[in-house]
């Protein structure tokens, strides 16, 4: 861990993970759910950040995961300083900056705000800590820190960071040339060939001071709005609840956009532990225990004659014979079947059902995950 200013892990657990539908729903999204091994991605993180972080983290969530997320942090003894109830979601921004606000109250104007979304992956926690240190002495000179995935593959479906001159003294950290939007291919392969960018972890490492100085002077109805729902907020224990009338107003934005791509000196540091944000079925895949087929099993799983599948079976068997580059995914109340190039477009399949009104399918667990965790 960095000597110096106090970090507080700020951890944002509020997406709803539609791309891994059937198994990700609204009231039990993908960081809740035990994807890769025993523990959930909520608590992997939390635990991640126990590591890196001098101080107990500030939860961001939504209002309907409260007892969950209390109750999985409670289960691996990482007690978070707050759990912060958004009673909407209004993107990374405004969270962020409510967060900024209750670390302040709990640590004083100097506090370090380490910002980790819950469902990323990462197999080398060492590393992690060790870049979180390095960014820690950027931030001493007031800057704000990205971290950059070192890329493996020509991705497409992320951002990336251009790195620019390193910076003296701090091993593997540079400024930001440019924020770079998803790429085509061949971008994206040019990008990997060239070595200088970086994938963007949306993993962020800033004085809170800062982030709420430059939040308030690119967006002051945003900076305003989240101040005030802090202010107003109620607090229930270790629950705080931020006012719903004052943090509905705030416009609804990304801090990438908000803040960070606005900066003229913000600052990154390459990060290689073996991430991933888990954004889809080919991430489990890849990430999944394959056998020497390509096979990744989960459950009451048959296959023969299969090769570069993922099989899931959370309900009854599965069985498959003699198919290639499928997504099978069963739970109790659903079946998804898929190529698994083309599992980026589930969300076709979720928008199909919110238009059929079919939306229990979309919010309430299966009966075979709602079962405690």
């Amino acid at each position: 861990m960095h000597e110096g200013h106090p970090i507080v892990p700020v951890i944002l657990s509020g997406g709803s993970g539609t791309r891994l539908w059937p198994l990700s729903r609204e009231h039990l999204p993908k960081q809740l759910l035990p994807l890769l091994g025993p523990r959930t991605l909520l608590q992997e993180t939390l635990l991640r950040a126990r590591a890196a972080a001098s101080e107990p983290p500030i939860l961001v969530c939504n209002h309907s995961h409260r007892f969950l997320v209390a109750e999985q942090a409670r289960d691996i003894d990482c007690p978070p300083a707050a759990i912060l109830l958004e009673p909407m979601a209004r993107n990374t921004a405004p969270a962020i900056a409510v967060a900024a606000h209750e670390a302040r109250r709990l640590h004083g104007a100097n506090v370090r705000l380490l910002v980790m979304p819950a469902d990323h992956v990462m197999t080398d926690v060492p590393a992690f800590v060790a870049a979180v240190s390095a960014a820690a002495r950027v931030a001493e000179a007031e800057r704000a820190v990205t971290f950059g995935i070192v890329a493996t593959r020509p991705e497409t479906g992320f951002g990336y960071l251009e790195a620019g001159a390193a910076i003296d003294g701090v091993e593997g950290a540079q400024d930001v040339a440019a924020f770079v939007e998803k790429p085509d291919l061949a971008r994206a392969e040019a990008f990997l060939a060239g070595g200088r960018h970086f994938w963007n972890s949306g993993i962020f490492l800033f004085p809170a001071a800062l982030l709420l100085d430059r939040l308030a002077a690119f967006e002051a109805d945003m900076a305003a709005c989240a101040r005030e729902a802090w202010e107003r907020a109620t607090r229930d224990e270790d629950f705080v609840r931020i006012d719903a009338q004052a943090f509905a107003r705030a416009p609804s934005n990304s801090v990438d956009y908000a803040v960070m791509e606005r900066l003229d000196d913000a600052a990154m540091v390459s990060l290689d532990a073996g991430w991933d944000d888990v954004g889809s079925f080919t991430a489990l895949w890849t990430l999944g225990e394959q056998d020497e087929d390509g096979m990744v099993s989960v459950g009451d799983v048959i296959a023969h004659g299969s090769h570069d599948c993922y099989l899931r079976a959370d309900h009854r068997l599965v069985a498959a014979l003699g198919v290639s580059d499928l997504v099978v995914v069963e739970t109790a109340d659903a079946v998804l079947v898929a190529h698994r190039h083309a599992v980026q477009d589930i969300k076709q399949i979720v928008e199909r059902l919110r238009v059929e009104g079919r939306t229990a399918l979309l919010t309430d667990p299966p009966s075979a995950q709602a079962k405690p965790l």
